[in-house]
């Protein structure tokens, strides 16, 4: 078998695996009572939903930003980076036995998780903001492939520190407690619910250097036609997404050498 055939083979294999996991954290944390796996989109559905009704009576807007959109964008979307970092602190202690099956990495499962955080967030932006449309309170993205360059860096950016936030709370208690109230206290310098613009120097230049803010801003172009933005770096995003995809492969490389079966 050649070198080319044996890497489709492993990536099929792998994708195969991937897909099961989906299905089985599908399984687990929803079951089938109730509305089963609607939860996964009615969940996001309800937090967003609730976040922008705040600003449904909102005439106000700047320069064409309108506020419920932008409510629902902004908090869809760090829901993608809140619930793939919070779901990578147990993910090793819950899913553990699995190693045993020599197909299934660590790699995989918090792929899985993180696709599956992902695709709910997605579709769960995508029909408010279509329902917004119908209301008359929101328009269409004004460059969708924009928007979604900015959620798929999003993921890829929440799924690489997820490498590392798995290997350390396995390995320590006190990251295992701190995950929850650093994620939350990044929320309101994220620019989640702000654009640079709004922020006097000198903290608009800090706060351009951030990661987080940079990928809202691209969202922001997504979704309104008249916002553009001077602080958005493609290259500077990316890079941070490789070097943290690095750091956080060593870092599940380094923590699978302490895990006993």
């Amino acid at each position: 078998m050649s070198a080319e055939s044996t890497l489709r083979h492993g990536l099929r294999v792998q994708l195969r695996v991937i897909g099961a996991l989906i299905l089985r954290e599908l399984h687990t944390r929803y079951g089938r009572e109730n509305i089963g796996y609607l939860w996964l989109i009615a969940e996001p559905m309800l937090l967003a939903g609730s976040v922008s009704l705040i600003h449904l009576g909102d005439p106000h807007h700047r320069g064409g930003i309108l506020p419920v959109p932008f409510a629902l964008g902004g908090y869809c979307v760090f829901i993608i980076f809140r619930s793939i970092i919070t779901r990578a602190e147990g993910a090793l202690h819950a899913n553990q036995p699995l190693l045993y099956h020599r197909m299934v990495t660590i790699f995989d499962m918090l792929a899985a998780r993180a696709v599956l955080e992902t695709a709910s967030s997605t579709a769960a932006l995508f029909l408010l903001l279509a329902g917004a449309c119908a209301l008359g309170v929101a328009e269409p993205p004004a460059r969708p492939l924009v928007l979604l360059a900015a959620l798929a860096l999003m993921s890829w950016f929440s799924f690489a520190l997820s490498m590392m936030v798995c290997a350390a709370t396995y390995v320590s208690k006190m990251a295992h407690r701190l995950i929850h109230p650093v994620v939350y206290l990044a929320m309101p310098m994220s620019g989640a619910f702000f654009l640079l613009k709004w922020i006097p120097e000198p903290y608009r230049g800090w706060l351009s250097w951030v990661p987080l803010t940079q990928i809202f801003e691209l969202l922001r172009i997504g979704q309104f036609e008249s916002f553009d933005s001077p602080y958005v770096d493609p290259a500077y995003l990316v890079a941070w997404c490789l070097a943290l995809t690095l750091a956080g492969l060593a870092c599940l490389r380094i923590v699978r050498r302490h895990i006993h079966l």
